[in-house]
């Protein structure tokens, strides 16, 4: 099922008009925010609150807008993929929430660009395996944060791991 939301977006100092749009059924039947690259919403721990979803979604971010519906903290990344295509899903963006660009750094190696695959995933297809971690994310309004060695050396393929915030 899906459902379009409009109305308001909090923009950390003052308000905007905007409108988001929510895939999946209120009895979280579906799966959620599969269509922008998310994932299931609902077993991420997210809910239900429709209201909440829609303005998570505006945000392309799982921004930390509303914490009273979702989870605070630091930017999250979920490592997918395999030794030679690292597909990172950015989730949890606070500030603008629009991420426009992502970079990231092994231990041994310079900081290298990654390419949108879709939604909010993020790809870069260099061998990183047994390196820490540190990424770089740029929002829309040209604000960016460096969180290092994020991942450890040891870090595994399907585990997420926490970073800064805005």
């Amino acid at each position: 099922m899906e459902m379009h939301f409009h109305g308001v977006a909090a923009n950390y100092g003052g308000w905007q008009s905007g409108h988001a749009t929510f895939y999946g059924g209120g009895d979280a039947a579906a799966t959620m925010g599969g269509a922008c690259g998310y994932g299931n919403l609902y077993n991420q721990g997210y809910g239900t609150n429709t209201a909440a979803l829609s303005t998570t979604l505006f945000n392309n971010g799982l921004s930390c807008g509303a914490c009273y519906a979702m989870r605070c903290g630091g930017i999250r990344f979920t490592i997918n993929g395999h030794s030679y295509f690292n597909l990172v899903l950015v989730t949890n963006v606070a500030g603008a929430g629009d991420v426009h660009a992502v970079s990231i750094k092994g231990s041994k190696t310079s900081w290298q660009t990654m390419s949108r695959n879709w939604g909010q995933n993020w790809q870069s297809n260099s061998y990183l395996n047994g390196q820490s971690l540190s990424f770089k994310v740029t929002t829309g309004d040209g604000r960016t944060v460096t969180s290092y060695n994020v991942a450890p050396a040891d870090w595994q393929f399907g585990r997420t791991f926490q970073g800064g915030q805005f």
